[in-house]
């Protein structure tokens, strides 16, 4: 590469790193003078990169917002942050690219790449394994993440076209509250005034969003985060459980479930303990006893009757496999 394209690109890479650059802070770094750094700002225009001229005292070069995205100029780290991010992300649900298109921004990076470096990466790429199994593919469409989060960042009323999960579509107007990515999903929460009522929708369910006109008020009181997993625990399921569980609400709650278990402090008991009320909606009870018994703390199950008796068996299977001595002994 000649020096004066190298030394154009350095600049691209220098007035990417954000804020205004003066013309001597360039000159310096270049290794250029003045007249010759104006000249590479013409090459960067006549590419339709978007640079701006910024007048007076500590005026001089930025990169202003284009119609398009220019090149991108990146670090050894960056380009390993970017390609590992884009892989995780689709392992793990959480990108926001729909369909192929995590793959393709991977493959446009990866092609860009100096030899040594696209190898380098291809290593840690080829050697990287995850414990858990890829995620279901949820990713929301960039035409809806995108106006639900500017009408979320700027407290203004989202028309959606909502599927629900029993089939059936329509259009509901929400307020939305935040954003939540969990366990490989987007969800929003907020006020649906079609409904008068607090809702969570998924936003792979969601067809269409445009910004409405006008502005709310977020209520106090929870956060996002907890409103979604608190509508996720208390969502209809075939089975309704309430145990107590001996131990702190922040100890309890550490071994169960966000998603399915609401835990709440109660008076202490007699001897001064700490007990907790924890309620779960599930749709199978079978593994309820397991997750009981890895707590390590006292329980009593209030209701179903029915987990009383899985737990009574699990307890005697436990026991019997306690009694087997090992083989061979």
């Amino acid at each position: 590469m000649s020096r004066p394209v190298s030394r154009v690109l350095t600049l691209l890479e220098l007035l990417q790193a954000g804020g205004v650059r003066t013309v001597a802070e360039l000159a310096g770094r270049l290794g250029v003078g003045e007249r010759t750094v104006r000249r590479y700002v013409d090459h960067l225009v006549e590419l339709d990169i978007p640079v701006e001229s910024v007048r007076g005292r500590y005026g001089g070069y930025r990169l202003a917002p284009g119609h398009r995205m220019p090149p991108l100029m990146l670090t050894d780290d960056e380009a390993l942050a970017v390609l590992l991010g884009l892989v995780a992300g689709r392992r793990t649900g959480i990108t926001a690219a729909a369909g192929t298109a995590g793959e393709t921004a991977a493959a446009k990076v990866r092609r860009v790449l100096p030899e040594r470096l696209r190898h380098r990466l291809d290593a840690v790429l080829d050697s990287l394994t995850f414990t858990s199994a890829p995620a279901g593919s949820a990713a929301p469409e960039a035409a809806v993440l995108l106006p639900v989060a500017d009408a979320v960042r700027h407290h203004r009323p989202v028309a959606i076209r909502y599927t629900g999960g029993r089939g059936g579509d329509g259009e509901r107007t929400v307020y939305p509250y935040g954003l939540v990515a969990h366990a490989g999903r987007w969800y929003v929460t907020g006020r649906d005034l079609s409904a008068g009522a607090e809702r969570t929708f998924r936003l792979d369910r969601i067809s269409g969003a445009r910004v409405l006109p006008g502005t709310f008020e977020p209520p106090p009181g929870p956060g996002p985060a907890e409103r979604v997993l608190t509508a996720l625990a208390t969502a209809p399921y075939r089975h309704e459980v309430t145990v107590r569980v001996q131990g702190t609400a922040e100890e309890v709650r550490a071994g169960l479930p966000a998603a399915v278990a609401i835990v709440a402090a109660e008076d202490g008991g007699s001897g001064g303990e700490s007990w907790c009320r924890v309620e779960m909606r599930v749709e199978r009870l079978d593994w309820v006893p397991g997750v009981l018994a890895s707590l390590d703390r006292p329980f009593v199950v209030e209701r179903p009757d029915e987990l009383r008796g899985l737990v009574a068996d699990l307890a005697g299977r436990l026991l019997e496999a306690a009694r087997h001595p090992p083989p061979g002994d």
